[in-house]
C-alpha cells in the first residue's frame, strides 16, 4: 500500500555542519512527486547506490555508518553532504531516494519523532528498494514504521556495541544492493528486536563479499570505532559489555542509577546476605518509578568482587549515576550509609548515614529510596502498594533473602536448601506472599531433578498462596505461570498468568525471559525473541536472558544471532553449563562437529557434559564413544535426564528408541519437554506421527 506525501510547507530538517551551524529553512514536501517505478530509469553509473535516512539528533551516527561502508566501496547519498546549494532541497532528497539501490535507516527515537524520516521511508517502500534498519535504541516504534519496515532487514545494536554490528551492516547492504526487490505487506508488526536474519538468501557472491567485508571492517573498527575500559589491575573485570565505540556512544539517560552491592562491613563479616538483599530491595522499589532507568539485579551484581572502577561499571550498565553503600550490623542496631555518585564527575551527589533498629529496616529503605529520587528531580508515581516482600518479621525476612542467595547458586542441593529457607520465612509468616512465589520456583526444580511429586504439589500450592496474596504484585503471577507451563503444559493459564505479570511489572527482566520461554514452548518464535531482547536490555548482565535468546535464536536457524547471543552469556558465566550446552548444538548444526565436542568437554557435571558427548562423537564418527557416553548417562542419570538421553538417540537417528525415552520424559513430566516444538536434535522426529501424537497429549499446537 502506498501512502501520497501532501504538498505542504513544514519546517526543514536540522542538520548540523561540521561547525555545528543548524540550517533552518524551509522546503516543499511532495511538490517534485514522482510517478511510480520511475526511479530506476534515473539512476545513472554515477549515482550514489546508498541512501542514509537519519534524524538530525543521530548525525553523528550516520556520518560514522557512512564513512565505514564507503571504505568499502559502497557509495552513499547523505544529506546535507551530498545536497547541490542552490537546488530545491526536498527534490534533490526524492531524486536520490528513488535512485538509489538501497537504503540504510538510522533507527531510534529521534527518527520515529521524525515525520521527515517517515517519509523519506514510505518514500523508499513506494519505490520497492530494499531497507536495512540499524536500530541504536531501545524507543517504541510508531506503527507506520513498523509498517513499512515489516519485509526489511533489520540490525539491532540498541544493547551492543554498534562497532561489532558494521561488518554485518556491510554485507547486509551488499545483499541488499543484488536482491530483488519486496514490496510490504500487511503482515505482523515487526517485534521490537527483530532478529538479524535477512529476509532473502544472499548468493554465493555476496557471502564471498560478506567475508571480504568483515575482515576489512574488523581493522576498520579497531582503527576508527572502539575505546578500551579495560582497568590497569592483576585481576580486571571481565567486560563483556563495556566497550563502546567512541563515534556511536548510545546516550546515557541522565534519569539513569544502577544500585550497586552493599557491602558488609560488620566485624565478623557475616551480613553479606542482608546487604546483598537490602541493595536488591532497593532495585525493587526504584524501578517501579516512572522514568527512571535502573539496570536489573543481575547486572547490577556482575561486578561484585571484581576490580573494576565506578566509570567502567557506569559505562557496561549505560547509567548517569551510580547508588553504593555499606551495612554495619552491631547487636540489634543498623549502620547503614549510602552514596548517591554522578558519574561523569565522580562527585557525590547525596549522601547519608542511617542508624536504625532492625524493626526499621523497611522504613530505612524507602527513606533511601525517597532521597535517591530527589536527588534525581524524578517525578514519582502516587503512592505505591505494599510490596510482596513486606513482612513485620525479621527473622522472616532474613530467611526470605537467605532461600534467594541459595537459589541462585544454582545447584540441586542449593535449590533444596533455598525451598527449606523459604519455607522457614513462611512458618514465621504465613502471610508472606514473596515468600511464596519463592518456594515455587525452589520446589518446581526440585521435582524436576528428583521426580518427588509431593514437591511439583507443594509448587503449584505456593504459587497459587503468592498470588492471593498479593494480586497486585507480578512475583505471583509469574510464578504461576511458570509452574503452569513448564510442568502443568497448562499453555492458556500460563498466557494468561503472564499477561498480568506483564501489565504489572513489564520492567522485570526475568518476568519478560520466562514469557519468552513460554511463546518458544509454543512456537511464538519471533515473539520469544522479541521478549528475550527486552530482558537483556532491561538486565544487560544476565548470563539466563542472554542464554535463552541465544538458544531461541538458534531455534529461528538465526546461527550468527545465536553465536552472538551465547558469546556474550559466556563472557558473563564462561563456565555456565547450559550455555557451553547451547553453544555444543549450534557447532553441531553447523556442521563444526569436532568443535561442539571440545565445547561439550568443558561442561563440568557429567549430566550436562555427557548428552552432548554422546551427539557429538557419532556425529565424528566414533560409535563406540558415543555409545559409551549414552550408556553413562542413561546408567546415572535415567530420572532426571529422559529428555536429553532422547535427544541423543534423536540425533543418532535412532527414532524408535528416541520416543521410549520421549515417553518417560512424559511421564516423568520432564522439564525438557517444554521446548519439544523448537529444540534441535528432535528435528528427525517431526515427521512421524508419535511426534504428533506426543504434542497433543501435551496440549501444544502442532
Amino acid at each position: 500500500m502506498r501512502i501520497g506525501l501532501p504538498i505542504a510547507v513544514v519546517p526543514r530538517r536540522r542538520f548540523a555542519n561540521s561547525q555545528g551551524i543548524r540550517d533552518d529553512a524551509t522546503k516543499v514536501v511532495g511538490a517534485p512527486e514522482m510517478a511510480e517505478g520511475g526511479g530506476e530509469e534515473r539512476a545513472s553509473s554515477s549515482t550514489p547506490p546508498v541512501f542514509i535516512s537519519y534524524a538530525s539528533q543521530d548525525a553523528t551516527v550516520a556520518e560514522a555508518i557512512v564513512e565505514a561502508l564507503e571504505r568499502q566501496g559502497l557509495k552513499c547519498w547523505i544529506a546535507p553532504r551530498d545536497v547541490t546549494a542552490g537546488a530545491p532541497y526536498a527534490g534533490q532528497i526524492i531524486h536520490a531516494i528513488d535512485a538509489a539501490k538501497a537504503s540504510v535507516l538510522i533507527l531510534s527515537g529521534n527518527a520515529a519523532a521524525s515525520p521527515h524520516v517517515l517519509r523519506e521511508v514510505e518514500r523508499t517502500a513506494s519505490k520497492r528498494h530494499s531497507i536495512v534498519a540499524l536500530r541504536i535504541d531501545q524507543a517504541p516504534l510508531p506503527a507506520d514504521f513498523e509498517y513499512f519496515l515489516n519485509s526489511s532487514h533489520w540490525l539491532d545494536t540498541s544493547s551492543i556495541d554498534i562497532g561489532r554490528t558494521l561488518p554485518k551492516l556491510v554485507a547486509a547492504v551488499h545483499v541488499a544492493l543484488q536482491a530483488p526487490a519486496v514490496l510490504p505487506e500487511v503482515a505482523p508488526a515487526a517485534p521490537a528486536h527483530a532478529t538479524t536474519v535477512p529476509t532473502r538468501s544472499p548468493n554465493r557472491a555476496a557471502i564471498v563479499i560478506a567475508s571480504v567485508i568483515g575482515l576489512g571492517l574488523a581493522v576498520f573498527a579497531a582503527d576508527r570505532l572502539w575505546l578500551s575500559s579495560r582497568r590497569a589491575a592483576a585481576t580486571p573485570a571481565p567486560t563483556p559489555a563495556v566497550s563502546a565505540p567512541a563515534l556511536m556512544a548510545p546516550t546515557i539517560p541522565e534519569k539513569s542509577v544502577a544500585v550497586l552491592p552493599f557491602l558488609d562491613m560488620s566485624e565478623k563479616k557475616d551480613q553479606e546476605y542482608f546487604s546483598d538483599g537490602l541493595s536488591e530491595e532497593l532495585i525493587d522499589m526504584l524501578t517501579k518509578i516512572p522514568d527512571l532507568r535502573v539496570p536489573a539485579r543481575t547486572s547490577s551484581f556482575y561486578f561484585k568482587g571484581k576490580q573494576a572502577t565506578i566509570a567502567d561499571i557506569a559505562k557496561a550498565l549505560g547509567v548517569a549515576h551510580v547508588l553504593e553503600g555499606s551495612v554495619r550490623k552491631s547487636g540489634s542496631t543498623l549502620r547503614i550509609t549510602a552514596q548517591l555518585v554522578r558519574v561523569d564527575n565522580g562527585y557525590d551527589v547525596w549522601s547519608e548515614t542511617y542508624d536504625r533498629k532492625l524493626d526499621d529496616i523497611f522504613k530505612i529503605q524507602d527513606e533511601i529510596a525517597g532521597a535517591v529520587v530527589t536527588a534525581l528531580r524524578v517525578h514519582l508515581l502516587p503512592t505505591q502498594p505494599a510490596a510482596s516482600h513486606r513482612t513485620l518479621s525479621t527473622e522472616a525476612y532474613n530467611q526470605l533473602l537467605l532461600g534467594r542467595q541459595f537459589f541462585n547458586r544454582g545447584t540441586p542441593d542449593d535449590r533444596r536448601r533455598a525451598a527449606a529457607a523459604y519455607s522457614k520465612a513462611i512458618a514465621l509468616d504465613p502471610n508472606y506472599a514473596a515468600a511464596y512465589a519463592g518456594l515455587a520456583y525452589a520446589e518446581a526444580y526440585v521435582f524436576d531433578s528428583t521426580g518427588d511429586v509431593a514437591a511439583m504439589q507443594r509448587a503449584g500450592a505456593a504459587a497459587e498462596r503468592a498470588v492471593a496474596l498479593a494480586s497486585e504484585q507480578a512475583d505471583g503471577y509469574a510464578a504461576r505461570g511458570f509452574v503452569r507451563s513448564v510442568f502443568s503444559w497448562d499453555w492458556a493459564g500460563a498466557q494468561s498468568d503472564f499477561a498480568k505479570a506483564l501489565a504489572l511489572d513489564p520492567a522485570d527482566s526475568t518476568v519478560q525471559r520466562r514469557f519468552g520461554s513460554l511463546l518458544a514452548s509454543l512456537g511464538r518464535l519471533p515473539q520469544a525473541v522479541a521478549s528475550l531482547r527486552k530482558a537483556t536490555a532491561l538486565d544487560p548482565l544476565s548470563n539466563p536472558a542472554w542464554e535463552h535468546l541465544g538458544r531461541y535464536l538458534m531455534f529461528s536457524r538465526d546461527f550468527a544471532g545465536a553465536h552472538e547471543a551465547l558469546h556474550r552469556a559466556l563472557e558473563i558465566q564462561p563456565e555456565s553449563p547450559y550455555g557451553l550446552n547451547d553453544l555444543g548444538e549450534l557447532l553441531l548444526l553447523e556442521g563444526n562437529a569436532a568443535e561442539a565436542l571440545a565445547t561439550f568437554r568443558k561442561i563440568v557435571n557429567s549430566e550436562g557434559r555427557l548428552p552432548g558427548i554422546a551427539m557429538a562423537e557419532h556425529t565424528v564418527g566414533r560409535a563406540k564413544e558415543s555409545q559409551q557416553a549414552l550408556d553413562e548417562l542413561i546408567a546415572k542419570y535415567a530420572r532426571e535426564s529422559a529428555f536429553q538421553i532422547a535427544e541423543s538417540y534423536a540425533w543418532r537417528g535412532e527414532k524408535d528408541r528416541a520416543f521410549e525415552w520421549l515417553e518417560r520424559a512424559y511421564q516423568q513430566r520432564d522439564g525438557g519437554l517444554a521446548e519439544i516444538k523448537g529444540d534441535p536434535p528432535l528435528a528427525s522426529l517431526r515427521a512421524d506421527r508419535r511426534y504428533k501424537a506426543l504434542l497433543h497429549k501435551m496440549n501444544l499446537p502442532e
